[in-house]
């Protein structure tokens, strides 16, 4: 088993429509604006860019995101990772019942920072709660920015 693989699947319920949300989530520029640990966000073209997170513990990681696909009518959006993560994650959005949705985010890395790499045993149980309180700050922050609009 690689240490520094990680597989996470994050269920987002907002009160939203399913377009808007998918709207929200294909926009990654704006991810600043209403989720704290995307620290900054700098497009290379139409189909990437660059990303700078930071959740609790304390160290950014920058990766470079690459559309891979892209898909409205199926709610789709997937990327690939590469930088300080190598991998990919996806966003799959579903309409729910009665004007709400849900946002399914997975994820497949590996670390490549060389620093996280050597903290993989002691660090994991770290690097998983990160990840959770991240994602839960970004539902939070997605619900704000949607109601906000």
């Amino acid at each position: 088993m690689d240490r520094n693989h990680y597989r996470f699947r994050s269920l987002w319920s907002l009160p939203a429509p399913a377009g808007p949300v998918y709207d929200a989530l294909e926009r990654i520029e704006d991810y600043p604006r209403w989720w704290p640990q995307v620290r900054g966000v700098a497009r290379l073209d139409a189909t990437g860019g660059v990303v700078r997170i930071r959740s609790v513990l304390p160290f950014d990681l920058v990766t470079t995101l690459r559309e891979t696909r892209r898909d409205p009518l199926a709610g789709v959006l997937e990327v690939r990772l590469s930088g300080d993560l190598d991998g990919w994650a996806r966003w799959t959005v579903t309409p729910t019942v009665p004007n709400g949705t849900l946002a399914r985010y997975d994820q497949e890395a590996s670390l490549r920072r060389p620093l996280l790499r050597r903290l993989a045993l002691p660090g994991r149980p770290l690097f998983h709660a990160n990840h959770t309180l991240m994602m839960r700050s970004g539902r939070r922050g997605l619900t704000a920015y949607l109601q906000a609009v």
